[in-house]
């Protein structure tokens, strides 16, 4: 089973962007390779794209990060939140069907709480100057430890009635 089994493409997008809508975070649906299934791309900082448009800033941060959360997301069966080595928040709610995993919901680009951006972590990966950086990041949004739980929940929430929606299409 895939997940344009269980929803079309052009519905994954629009649940992509309600809950990109809903938190501020930069939102994509992930293959169980961990790919994007869809092209729908909304940026939330200045710095995450500099990151994902450098080969080994999109290997060794973007990448790794999702890979590893989106791991342990689906060993727990629960949203799982993070943060990813460039020190912004990463959280990755699972997608199951009948205890099968499908993918994932990732959700990323904002500070945790009272968190920094991890300038020399990102100068030592893509070789930009810190100035840069701190340039790049100045005006990150926060979300709160309470906000990104909330949304967990809301996702998990929807993911549900989805879910739901599946069954009710095979009766």
């Amino acid at each position: 089973m895939k997940l344009t089994d269980i929803l079309p493409l052009e519905e994954w997008i629009e649940f992509e962007k309600d809950i990109h809508k809903k938190s501020g975070l930069d939102v994509n649906v992930f293959d169980t390779e961990g790919i994007r299934i869809s092209s729908y791309k909304k940026w939330v900082n200045k710095l995450c794209p500099v990151i994902k448009a450098n080969d080994k800033g999109q290997a060794f941060i973007c990448a790794v990060a999702h890979m590893n959360i989106a791991a342990q997301a689906k060993h727990e069966k629960k949203a799982v939140i993070e943060e990813c080595d460039a020190g912004l928040v990463k959280l990755v709610v699972p997608i199951l069907v009948n205890k099968e995993f499908l993918g994932s919901v990732g959700a990323c680009g904002l500070l945790l709480d009272d968190g920094e951006v991890d300038s020399f972590m990102i100068n030592r990966t893509i070789e930009i100057e810190e100035e840069e950086i701190g340039s790049l990041s100045n005006g990150i949004a926060k979300i709160t430890t309470e906000d990104a739980q909330l949304l967990a929940a809301y996702i998990q929430k929807q993911l549900d009635l989805i879910i739901e929606g599946l069954y009710q299409k095979r009766v």
